[in-house]
């Protein structure tokens, strides 16, 4: 038989928070004690999700709610949702959706709204899930930086900088991750006006917008404009600690007439696709309405944990790290003569402790791979 070639959108798709885990499996072979801090999973560290919501899910699980769910979701969870989007602040809002985590509604919407060759921005630093998803689109890279000398904002004039006339979206993540960075008002009612604009959709993940330091308030993008074009998206899996259950949405707001088409696209794949989780979806509603008790006690954990983090991290030399706002991750910036990639190996192979490295990690795997082989 000839050799099966994969598909050329395939080339280029690259995850790291996923990738490096595969030279990590190689170096845990050699006996190495491993840690993993590469992901954020609060529930391999001492973090619970409420039980109010474990306990929601479980009772649908008994009462046979194990069938397909309608496409967009439950009409209670539906419900719930728009509830949690009025809380926010986001009005006008057109359609609400629940998928099989918040990267299905990204991956949905972005596939229903870019084509080959068009550009969607995208933060830096940022989630690699957004550039693995264009890749796979064969959409062209569009990055804009945060400025790490401003608490890792936007950088407004680097994003009007990036503007094309085959620029589509603008994605934001509010808190960031990896940063931890929280937006301002200010910042975030520039993006507001930059989108109008130049007729963008805006992409808001705020899958973290209950993890917030120091009593700091978290400003929904969608609630600055009636009219903006934007899909706010969130999720159970960080803010009620059930990554594994894969439960997230998409609240879409803006200038009805302006939107519909895109919405009934994006509503053409999710029937494609049938549902999300049923049993699960029950949890939505507890959760969202339920007793939030649960943050309290996990930002107060979070809260010693990024103090002693930053103040370790900003004590070696070569090392500085801006105190996140919000979310569970640090950025620190290292001084080295490496690469990001380069260093992340080799903490790995010296040391068995993983993190992520955001560019070029797949030359240093397939090098380490190679050097296993031979």
């Amino acid at each position: 038989m000839k050799t099966i070639k994969p598909a050329i959108r395939t080339e280029n798709i690259t995850y790291a928070v996923r990738d490096i885990v595969v030279l990590a499996q190689q170096v845990a072979k050699t006996g190495k004690q491993m840690l993993y801090l590469n992901i954020g999973d609060p529930n391999i560290y001492d973090f619970e999700p409420p039980k109010h919501l474990v306990e929601a899910t479980y009772q649908a699980m008994l009462k046979n709610y194990n069938g397909y769910a309608p496409s967009s979701g439950t009409a209670a969870a539906v419900k719930a949702i728009e509830a949690e989007a009025a809380r926010k602040g986001i009005h006008n809002v057109h359609d609400i959706f629940v998928t099989t985590g918040a990267s299905e509604a990204i991956e949905i919407c972005l596939t229903s709204l870019v084509n080959d060759g068009e550009n969607v921005l995208t933060p830096t630093p940022g989630y690699p899930l957004y550039t693995a998803i264009s890749s796979k689109l064969q959409a062209i890279e569009n990055p804009y930086y945060l400025d790490e000398a401003n608490g890792w904002q936007p950088d407004i004039e680097d994003i009007k900088a990036k503007i094309n006339d085959k620029t589509r979206a603008i994605i934001l993540i509010n808190p960031n991750n990896p940063t931890g960075s929280l937006y301002t008002k200010e910042v975030l009612q520039q993006i507001v006006d930059i989108a109008l604009q130049h007729n963008l959709v805006i992409f808001a993940d705020e899958i973290y917008d209950k993890l917030l330091f120091d009593g700091k308030e978290h400003i929904s993008i969608a609630s600055l404009s009636k009219d903006v074009p934007c899909i706010t998206f969130g999720g159970l899996s960080k803010n009620y600690m059930v990554p594994g259950f894969r439960i997230g949405w998409g609240i879409v707001s803006g200038i009805k007439s302006d939107l519909q088409e895109y919405i009934d696209a994006i509503n053409k794949i999710l029937r494609a696709r049938l549902s999300a989780n049923h049993p699960e979806q029950h949890g939505i509603g507890p959760a969202l309405e339920g007793s939030q008790e649960h943050l309290t006690i996990a930002m107060q954990k979070l809260a010693k944990r990024r103090d002693l983090t930053v103040e370790m991290l900003n004590a070696i030399p070569g090392i500085s790290c801006v105190k996140p706002e919000g979310a569970f991750y640090a950025f620190p910036k290292l001084d080295f003569a490496y690469s990001d990639a380069e260093f992340v190996t080799g903490l790995i192979k010296e040391t068995g402790v993983l993190t992520a490295a955001y560019k070029n990690i797949g030359i240093y795997l397939e090098k380490f791979l190679n050097e296993k082989a031979g």
